[in-house]
């Protein structure tokens, strides 16, 4: 049993030399920061993955959204996985169901499979989010057609028309039904 000195100042562990030993571990604890992630373009916006379905056996994804203003994706519904959000800096206007929603930091939504939803930064700041999406699957989509930029990125190059009808011609490959205006 440690004494109180012990349990108060525990040993010191180089976490980045076993974080790069355990990554490759099933189930092994993922330990990894902003500057160490695979980063991508979407559509303008820059997603930067903290756990990967490899990361996770598949149970869920995470990463950060850095959303440009004027940024977001269109109403899609997603049908295979719910997804999660949290509001770290800026407002991101969501749209569920018609309704417009203003998130601001600390606010959270959490998008149940198939409910129709788009969120945008509809302010002159960029906007970051912390989203999870269970189960893992929906960021391979976006490896697949995203524009790698280096870890640590904040921004992007606006979408290009290649980009988006790229995006459109994918989505069904991976659950997600982007709705367009008729």
């Amino acid at each position: 049993m440690p004494n109180a000195n012990e349990r108060l100042n525990p040993p010191k562990v180089d976490l980045s030399r076993n974080c790069r030993r355990m990554r490759y571990m099933a189930n092994a604890p993922v330990l990894r920061s902003g500057r160490d992630c695979r980063a991508v373009a979407v559509v303008g916006d820059v997603y930067q993955f903290l756990a990967t379905g490899e990361d996770t056996n598949g149970k869920y994804a995470t990463f950060e959204s850095i959303v440009r203003p004027g940024g977001g994706p269109p109403p899609h519904i997603h049908r295979r996985e719910e997804e999660a959000f949290y509001v770290l800096e800026g407002e991101v206007a969501f749209y569920i169901d018609g309704n417009r929603n203003a998130l601001r930091p600390g606010m959270f939504a959490n998008m149940p499979v198939g409910v129709p939803h788009a969120f945008r930064n509809e302010t002159d700041q960029p906007a970051r989010m912390l989203v999870t999406v269970a189960p893992a699957g929906l960021e391979k989509m976006f490896f697949e057609f995203g524009v790698e930029v280096p870890p640590g990125s904040t921004t992007a190059a606006p979408p290009t028309e290649a980009e988006i009808q790229k995006l459109l011609a994918i989505a069904p490959n991976y659950g997600i039904e982007v709705l367009l205006p008729k």
